[in-house]
C-alpha cells in the first residue's frame, strides 16, 4: 500500500439536518462518529451500504445535547461498547442514561488519541449548554466538523484554515428564511448569532479563509424549509476554484470521500467497494 494511503482519512455524512446528524471519520484501521443523531439501526444500515464496518468504530464524540445529535447515542454506545466523549454539562443536560464506564469527559483544545486519529474540540456559538466543534487529524490530514454554529468566530477561522476537508454548515438562505412561514421568534433564533450559519456566512468563511491545501467541502445541516440543495451547491460551485463540493443529505448518506494531503490525489474519491474489500482483509 502506498505510504500516502496510510495517511488518508475517509469521511462521510450518514445524515445531516434537523432530523438527525451523524458524521464518520476514519482511517484504514479505525473510525469515530461525531454525533449520533439517528437511530443505531440507521447507522448500521448506512455504514453497511458504504462498506464501512461497525467493528471499526472506536468512539463517539458529542457536540451538544440537542436531540438531533444524540437520539441514537445510548443504544449505539451500549451495543458496540463505544466510549462516549462528552462534556459533563452536555451529559447532564442530555438526560441520557449511559453506562458510567463508557463516559469520557473532554475539555476544549485537549487532544484525544483514538488509535491513529487525533481528535480535539473547540467551543462554538450555539444555543446549547456547552457546544463544541471538532477537528480530526491523521499525521498529515485535517478534517473539520463545523455545524450548528451561530457566528463565525476566531477559533472557527483558525481551525478552518487547517482543513484538508470540512463539513461546513450552510443552514439557510437569508431570503428564504425572511419570506418563509417560520414565526418571528424562530427566525430570530436561527439568524441571531447563536443559531445557524447562513449560506452567505458559510461562503464568506470559505472565500476568505480556505487554505490552499483544501480539497473537499461538504455543505451540511441544510434547513428543509429555508434552503435548497441545488441553490447552495450552485452558489459554492461558482466560487470553488476546483475544490469539489458536495451537499450532505438529510435523508441518506453521502459517498465515502478519501481525503489525502498528496497533490496527485487531492480530488480522489475512494469507491465504497474498495473500502469494503480492505476492511474485510483486515478483519478476517
Amino acid at each position: 500500500m502506498p505510504i500516502f494511503e496510510l495517511m488518508s482519512l475517509f469521511i462521510t455524512s450518514l445524515n445531516s439536518g434537523s432530523n438527525g446528524n451523524c458524521y464518520y471519520v476514519g482511517n484504514h484501521e479505525e473510525g469515530i462518529l461525531i454525533d449520533a443523531g439517528i437511530s443505531c439501526r440507521e447507522i448500521e444500515k448506512r455504514m453497511a451500504r458504504l462498506g464501512l464496518s461497525m467493528t471499526m468504530l472506536r468512539a463517539v464524540f458529542i457536540s451538544h445535547e440537542h436531540s438531533d445529535h444524540i437520539q441514537g447515542l445510548a443504544v449505539t454506545a451500549k451495543k458496540y461498547r463505544l466510549p462516549v466523549y462528552i462534556t459533563a454539562t452536555t451529559l447532564k443536560q442530555s438526560r441520557l442514561r449511559i453506562e458510567e464506564q463508557l463516559i469520557v469527559p473532554f475539555k476544549p483544545l485537549e487532544i484525544v488519541q483514538i488509535g491513529g486519529l487525533s481528535v480535539s474540540a473547540f467551543s462554538k456559538q450555539h444555543d446549547a449548554c456547552d457546544p463544541h466543534s471538532f477537528m480530526v487529524r491523521s499525521s498529515v490530514v485535517n478534517v473539520g466538523i463545523f455545524t450548528d454554529i451561530g457566528a463565525v468566530c476566531p477559533e472557527l477561522i483558525r481551525h478552518f484554515r487547517q482543513c484538508h476537508a470540512a463539513f461546513l454548515e450552510a443552514n439557510y438562505d437569508e431570503e428564504m428564511l425572511a419570506q418563509g412561514r417560520y414565526p418571528a421568534y424562530l427566525k430570530n433564533r436561527i439568524r441571531g448569532g447563536m443559531g445557524h450559519l447562513s449560506n452567505k456566512q458559510a461562503l464568506d468563511l470559505f472565500l476568505e479563509h480556505r487554505p490552499p491545501h483544501m480539497n473537499r467541502l461538504i455543505l451540511s445541516h441544510l434547513s428543509r424549509e429555508n434552503n435548497d440543495p441545488q441553490l447552495v451547491m450552485d452558489l459554492f460551485q461558482r466560487h470553488a476554484d476546483g475544490i469539489p463540493v458536495a451537499v450532505a443529505s438529510r435523508y441518506q448518506e453521502t459517498p465515502v470521500f478519501e481525503i489525502t494531503a498528496n497533490a496527485d490525489t487531492l480530488k480522489k474519491e475512494r469507491r465504497p467497494q474498495l473500502i469494503r474489500s480492505q476492511v474485510q482483509l483486515r478483519l478476517f
